[in-house]
């Protein structure tokens, strides 16, 4: 089964040379020992995985139209601002409306690369005790684990290259000019958002779910194992 497979690849990442090795393949019902691939091709096979996964995620999200074009994560008005979206929209302000989205979503795709560090970083550092969490978790158990530990560090890197890019392609500008164009229509009224704290929030929860995505694949479709490596140690595992 490509899904226990897979697991068996998350665990692996970081077993190489550990004495609880043997066992744990035991548990798995594999054979341990010399029946096995060499284990530093096992590791760096397996690591190989989350690095095509993570670095996939980024590269969907970090271009023009990564979120844009993707309705699953296209970042759109925020929610309390939906009777702001649709009064502007009532007076002819569609068009300003469209442009304002759009530059969210551009200021999302220029975030989205400053992942793959933090990400590559999370990987190199995973434990024993972590790689036995996500072993036992669902098919998302990798994302989970990232989300946890990645959530602060993308956040804080996102922040300023969000509000950069959201200066550079005339966000904040536009926002405001959108909120005093809904301001000035009679009895109107609406409560500022944080909008660079709105664009950071979806950018990782875009960049999240395209990681879920990412993870599934690669636990269940032989197809999503693209380098000579990951084919060969799939393979030799005795697994499609």
């Amino acid at each position: 089964m490509p899904y226990r497979l897979a697991l068996i690849g998350w665990l692996l990442i970081t077993l190489s040379g550990c004495a609880e090795l043997d066992q744990s393949l035991k548990v798995l019902g594999l054979p341990s020992g010399g029946g096995l691939l060499d284990e530093s091709r096992i590791a760096a096979g397996l690591k190989e995985a989350l690095q095509i996964g993570t670095g996939n995620a980024v590269n969907v999200t970090g271009k023009v139209d990564g979120y844009f074009h993707n309705q699953a994560i296209k970042i759109l008005m925020p929610e309390q601002l939906q009777a702001f979206e649709k009064g502007l929209r009532t007076f002819g302000f569609g068009p300003e409306i469209d442009d304002f989205v759009m530059s969210m979503n551009r200021a999302a795709e220029r975030a989205a690369p400053q992942a793959k560090q933090i990400f590559l970083g999370t990987i190199r550092e995973m434990s024993f005790a972590d790689a036995k969490q996500i072993l036992s978790g669902s098919q998302t158990a990798a994302t989970d684990y990232f989300k946890g530990k990645t959530t602060e560090k993308l956040t804080a890197a996102f922040r300023p290259e969000v509000e950069k890019a959201m200066n550079d392609v005339g966000v904040t500008k536009q926002y405001k000019e959108l909120v005093g164009h809904f301001k000035a229509i009679p009895f109107a009224k609406s409560d500022l958002v944080d909008i660079d704290r709105y664009v950071v929030g979806k950018s990782l929860d875009g960049l999240f779910l395209m990681l879920a995505e990412e993870e599934r694949n690669i636990r269940t479709n032989p197809a999503a194992r693209v380098t000579d490596l990951l084919k060969e140690v799939f393979a030799k595992a005795g697994r499609s």
